[in-house]
């Protein structure tokens, strides 16, 4: 299996994620269990049922969570040493030649992406015209809303 990149910021929001449900979530949907328990038949128990559907929930999350973390390859852009290319992690600002606004995206792995937090995923059709292109350079993508045409104005690494 391939890994998967991931940026610092990505796996230390994963890993905030997976301490809060193992030490918060799990302890306690394990007590609402047990107070359920204490309620007499286990049948026809509503909130043994929900607590047991929720535990089953948090131990899925759990072991997705797990998985990404064993099969993500880190990525700290701060020590990448790219020549001004644009590479996964790269925060771009990029000219819209079609409309004149100015926009910035980072591209981070696909678990992180957000486009209203300007995080796009590295197999998106934006970001794959962006990797391997530098400063001053166009770039012209297919998007759902039809072809874009960009200019990369800045390539920064933080």
């Amino acid at each position: 299996m391939s890994k998967t990149p991931l940026t610092v910021r990505g796996a230390e929001l994963i890993k905030a994620e997976l301490q809060r449900l193992k030490s918060e979530e799990r302890p306690r949907v394990i007590a609402a269990i047990a107070e359920a328990r204490e309620h007499g038949d286990l049948k026809e128990n509503a909130e043994y049922h929900a607590a047991r559907e929720q535990q089953g929930f948090i131990e899925g999350r759990i072991q997705e969570l797990e998985n990404k973390l064993a099969n993500a390859q880190i990525i700290d852009v701060k020590t990448l040493n790219a020549g001004g290319k644009v590479v996964f992690g790269a925060t771009v600002e990029l000219l819209d030649l079609d409309t004149d606004k100015e926009v910035s995206y980072q591209i981070v792995g696909d678990d992180e992406a957000d486009i209203k937090s300007g995080l796009i995923s590295v197999n998106s059709p934006i970001a794959r015209a962006l990797i391997g292109k530098e400063e001053g350079d166009e770039i012209t993508f297919n998007a759902p809303g039809g072809e874009k045409h960009y200019e990369i104005v800045a390539v920064k690494y933080i």
